[in-house]
Parts: structure tokens; sequence; C-alpha cells
């Protein structure tokens, strides 16, 4: 019940037929959404007898506080009358219309991404840029990989928005970056998970403006091609994700990016390497640069439907996230980056949470938040 005097729906339960002593399923709702975070707020529950013309009939009502509820905490329980005030007035003898009781309240913590990030958590940031053919030849200035001398390209502009808000949760600022689809030095055989730095031992470039620079110094040296397969890449970082997992923390959780011009080549295994990294602390966004048509990546963003490998498996949670850059053309580089970044901390929160990982040392003195952003 509002401080205006208005309602607002919490939770509709289940309808239990044909019973005179219904007994409802247990349910889940945050604090949040069941009192705004105040345990002294009335809540009114209402019972009604269900009808399948719609006509449902109302049996009775209670109020209560959050307060109240907590009292069936420890294998207590707590019980209301449910009144039905036409009755109570008509009826000298009226008591009750029932009795509701409840069984069990529970208060699950849930941390936020904010507790990880303050409890010590890195978000590693990992960088793939896709340099096939049909970018067009670097050297002539409709392509999408051109160097103007004084306009970034998109692949600059969407690297830059999205990394520079991502290096603030990276301590050491050491980004691991590669490429896909172009043949490279010496033997210019066709590669989909090379280190643009060209040092496989070490791939990590310092800050994004590392990263910047090694692309842009990579550029000429290699020959554009394809096709565009980004599964590779995809289980390359998931390697590094399925390790971390072994240390049982939330120590780190890792964030790839994929900048690419056109539809994936190799969805089947691009499905597959998602539906695998979806039990890893790991999210993978992937922003489509240039004018193509970005209709089927749209699969591989689980928000309508759920994706699933070739052989049916559902994905455990949804960790891709897809954004055509020239929705963003005209817009500041944090609206992109906001947009992009927008479905990782509930990514991050719902990871860790799901496996029973508490942040590494929890403080009560920051707000909590669910926001990564500028």
């Amino acid at each position: 019940m509002n401080d205006d005097a208005t309602q607002q729906l919490v939770h509709r339960t289940e309808v239990v037929m044909n019973n005179l002593s219904p007994a409802w399923k247990s349910f889940k709702v945050s604090v949040n959404s069941l009192c705004s975070g105040d345990p002294d707020r009335r809540l009114k529950c209402i019972v009604w007898d269900w009808d399948s013309n719609g006509k449902h009939d109302f049996i009775g009502e209670f109020t209560s506080t959050f307060k109240e509820m907590k009292g069936a905490m420890e294998g207590k329980q707590v019980q209301w009358e449910c009144i039905n005030p036409k009755y109570k007035a008509k009826k000298k003898n009226y008591k009750n219309s029932g009795i509701v009781i409840l069984n069990q309240c529970k208060i699950h913590k849930m941390h936020s991404f904010l507790d990880y990030i303050m409890g010590g958590c890195q978000i590693q940031f990992t960088v793939a840029i896709d340099f096939t053919a049909s970018n067009g030849d670097p050297r002539n200035s409709c392509s999408l990989h051109y160097i103007h001398p004084y306009q970034p390209n998109e692949y600059l502009k969407a690297l830059v928005a999205v990394g520079e808000i991502c290096q603030d949760y990276d301590s050491d600022k050491m980004f691991p970056a590669f490429g896909f689809g172009a043949r490279i030095p010496p033997e210019y055989t066709v590669s989909h998970d090379f280190a643009i730095n060209f040092n496989e031992d070490n791939p990590e470039c310092a800050g994004i403006q590392g990263v910047v620079e090694a692309y842009q110094s990579c550029l000429p040296k290699l020959q554009l091609y394809g096709p565009t397969n980004i599964a590779p890449i995809i289980q390359k970082v998931a390697k590094s994700a399925s390790e971390e997992t072994n240390t049982k923390e939330a120590s780190q959780y890792f964030i790839l990016l994929i900048l690419t011009d056109g539809v994936i080549t190799d969805m089947a295994d691009t499905r597959e390497a998602i539906v695998h990294a979806s039990h890893l602390p790991m999210s993978v966004i992937i922003v489509g640069v240039g004018n193509a048509d970005f209709s089927d990546m749209q699969m591989l963003d689980g928000d309508d439907g759920i994706l699933r490998s070739p052989k049916g498996e559902p994905v455990l949670r949804d960790i891709v996230q897809f954004v055509p850059f020239r929705n963003f053309k005209h817009a500041s580089p944090a609206a992109l980056a906001k947009s992009v970044l927008a479905e990782v901390p509930n990514q991050v929160v719902d990871y860790y949470n799901g496996k029973g990982i508490k942040p590494k040392c929890s403080s009560e003195m920051y707000e909590s938040s669910r926001t990564l952003a500028p």
C-alpha cells in the first residue's frame, strides 16, 4: 500500500482448484518490490474464490507488514484472520472467513554488482576485431578499416567507447586483443584468433590506447580474407574463464568484445561455444559495424528467445548482447557504452549468485548498485 493510499500489485499466487483448505506454493519476491525496503509498510492480502467466467468471488482480506511476516522464520508460523468487511458489518456472530497461515519466511541476500567489484572482482576485458575482406581494402577511404588522420573509424569508435569504461574495472589495465579472418605473416595463413601485436605468448596491450596502437600497427601487415568465424575466439576466452572457476571465488569476470562487419559464417559452432560459455564467468558483447544486414545476429542475443546449441542444449543464462553501431553513429560515446554494457552488471550478479559465490570481502559502506556506467 503506497503512501498516497493507492495500491500496487506485488504478487499473485497460482489458483488452487477444488480445495477448501488450499496450500499455495512458496514464491520469491524482492524486498524492494514487496515493501520498498520499509518493513513497516502496510501490505494488503486479498483472497478470492476463482471462477472460470472471470467473476471471482471475494472471500476476505487482511493487512500485515514484512516485519510481521518475518515472524515465520526459524520454523515458526504466522497467521491472520481473513475478514470480509461486508459480512462483518451484517452478521453479529461473524468471526472470519478463514485463517491464512504463513508457514515459512526466508531472507536471501542478493549481492549487487558493486558488492562484487568492491570485493575485488576484476573485469578481464578482451577485444576481437574482424579483419575479413568484406571490410574493404584499408588503403581505400571507403573501407571500414581506413585510418583517417583526423577521424577514427567505426571500429576505433566502438573500441574506445566500450573499452574506456571497462578499463576502470581492471586494476592492471592490460587487455588481450585478437583479430580474426585475416592472413597473417610470415606464412600468411588464415587465422581466427591471432594476437594483433603478433605476440602469441603475450597478446596483452597496455590500456585501450595500447590496443588502438596495436590495431593501427598490424593493419598494413595483414591480408584481409575470411570467413567470419568467431567461435575460435569465444572458445579461447572461455578457456581462461573455465580456469577461473577453479578458484571458487568472485575474482575475475571475463568480457569479450567482438567487433564485426557482417553476419558470422560459423553459426552452429558459435551457438555451441556460447552455450558452453554461459556456464562460465563470462559475457560476450558483439558490435556490428557498417551497414550490413545483421538480422541473423539477433538470434545470438537471447532477448527474443532462448539460444540453443545445435544439439538442443539451452544456454544456462543470457550472456550475449548484440548492438549495431549504426544505431549510435550520431550519439555520444557514452550512449554507445551505456547500451553495450547495459546487461553486464546483471550477468555478473546472476552468475555469482547462481553459483552461490559471495563477494570476497563485501562492505556495507557502499551503496549497492547494478550499474556499469561512465
